[in-house]
């Protein structure tokens, strides 16, 4: 297997994105990834689209030969990847995959979705079908209402209070007005979070991510030649993805997220690497809790000790161990395809030393968690300034 690094990194803002199309998204987002990259006269193997829902939301499909043509690349190889909200994190796996292999030297791997022209509740049943449909979905199970007993269960167990809740939103929309590509850039206050209107109790407005658009795309090359392409590549050093129990109720313990857990432990093992060696951290906040949760569940605190560190300032921008430094799901946003390669372009941009405002000094090491599902599909990764 040989190693694989990232060359080139390109996203649009995330939001509602008027005028522009899920293709243009996709386009644009890929055209700065090859332009960073310098790989705009090379001919590419492959393109892996990561989308959950275009189909239902725009009425498209083949995106993935769509964007081949589109761009000129043709005849590379095309397929898009499905896998809910962590659809990015699988579609870069299968890139890495790809390059490693041998198969294929030169990879586009972009992600996007386009959400924002389409009712609210229509959106959120679309994304309800990600549930056991014959066990939750057919009993009106949503995420928000799945996330919301999740959190009730983290209260009672580990301590976490509304507080700690809304301190996740605030640290992650401070975070976000640093990034010109979030969606939310906008100040809140502990108060105005914990005022904010109930979706679904404890789960108030705020500890929720916005429905969003945009797109995100990387470029893959062998990490022997990547200085060829790029002055400040960066190595994938490991990664892992694991799942669990489809219906959420069927887990020995539903506060524990086990995929989590595995992946973590297969991406570290990989990259020979351990949790203290991390340097920042991308986190799938989709719902406030999850950035507690996935903190424990990926080895960085113990169990029960993720809304303590929070209080600490260990994960703030400027604290041990920064987590979502990109504003995360809360506030950059979470256009659902584009999620996972947008966390990894956001610590690609760490490891390079290009997240100005956001930087985190000295960060040589970064780790990621793209959440699929409620936590029955997870996939992270692990990646390394190559100096």
């Amino acid at each position: 297997m040989r190693d694989v690094a990232i060359i080139g990194c390109g996203m649009t803002k995330f939001g509602r994105l008027e005028g522009k199309g899920l293709m243009d998204l996709l386009a644009e987002a890929s055209l700065r990834a090859i332009d960073d990259a310098g790989a705009g006269d090379r001919d590419f193997d492959a393109v892996y689209v990561a989308n959950f829902a275009a189909g239902e939301l725009t009425r498209q499909s083949a995106i993935a030969s769509a964007l081949v043509d589109q761009l000129s690349l043709l005849p590379a190889a095309a397929d898009r990847v499905e896998n809910g909200p962590a659809s990015g994190g699988s579609a870069v796996k299968m890139g890495l995959l790809a390059v490693a292999s041998g198969a294929y030297d030169l990879v586009l791997v972009a992600g996007g979705e386009k959400m924002t022209h389409v009712d609210t509740n229509v959106i959120t049943g679309i994304v309800a079908t990600l549930s056991q449909p014959d066990v939750e979905y057919v009993h009106g199970v949503t995420l928000p209402s799945l996330a919301a007993m999740f959190t009730r269960l983290y209260m009672q167990h580990h301590g976490v209070t509304e507080k700690h809740l809304a301190m996740v939103a605030a640290k992650n929309h401070a975070n976000a007005l640093k990034n010109p590509y979030a969606h939310l850039q906008k100040a809140v206050t502990i108060k105005e979070i914990m005022n904010s209107v109930m979706i679904a109790d404890p789960l108030r407005l705020y500890h929720c991510c916005p429905i969003s658009d945009g797109a995100a795309a990387v470029v893959l090359c062998p990490a022997d030649v990547a200085k060829k392409y790029s002055d400040a590549p960066v190595r994938i050093a490991g990664f892992g993805q694991a799942t669990d129990t489809h219906a959420v109720h069927e887990r020995e313990d539903p506060t524990v997220l086990k995929a989590v857990q595995l992946a973590s432990k297969q991406a570290f093992e990989m990259a020979g690497l351990g949790p203290s060696d991390i340097d920042v951290a991308e986190l799938h906040d989709a719902f406030a809790i999850l950035e507690i949760a996935q903190s424990e569940d990926a080895g960085f605190f113990r169990k029960g000790e993720g809304a303590k560190a929070l209080e600490e300032g260990k994960t703030a921008l400027d604290g041990e161990l920064p987590i979502n430094t990109s504003g995360g799901l809360k506030a950059r946003g979470h256009p659902i395809g584009a999620t996972g390669v947008a966390q990894i372009i956001e610590l690609a941009w760490q490891l390079r030393g290009e997240a100005k405002e956001r930087q985190v000094s000295g960060a040589k090491r970064a780790y990621c968690c793209n959440f699929g599902g409620f936590g029955n599909n997870v996939v992270t990764h692990i990646l390394e300034r190559m100096d």
